[in-house]
């Protein structure tokens, strides 16, 4: 398989175009279904927000999957970024890489 340096999709679109478009559902209904201001959602799909934990909860029970699935989404988003961020060269090692 080929690695790309393509980022993953933020899973506020996976969650907005997976799970509220092809449903037919609305922002606003899935909102008060999940018990949450339509704001924070909206920053969710946006890409604005992260899923928390509480949200993947939350999600899982609505949609039918587990909290693990949202949140694996968010943290391969995270990590991507971070390993893109974070300058390996700058840090110490504190261990001696084996010969």
């Amino acid at each position: 398989m080929l690695k790309r340096n393509l980022p993953p999709t933020h899973p506020g679109e996976i969650l907005k175009e997976m799970f509220i478009v092809e449903r037919g559902l609305t922002i606003t209904e899935v909102a008060k279904g999940l018990n949450m201001a339509r704001a924070n959602l909206s920053s969710v799909i946006n890409g604005h927000l992260g899923i928390s934990p509480e949200l993947a909860v939350k999600l899982s029970e609505a949609f039918g999957n587990t909290a693990q699935f949202w949140v694996n989404l968010q943290n391969n988003y995270e990590l991507w970024h971070a390993e893109r961020k974070v300058k390996r060269s700058e840090i110490h090692r504190f261990y001696k890489e084996s010969a």
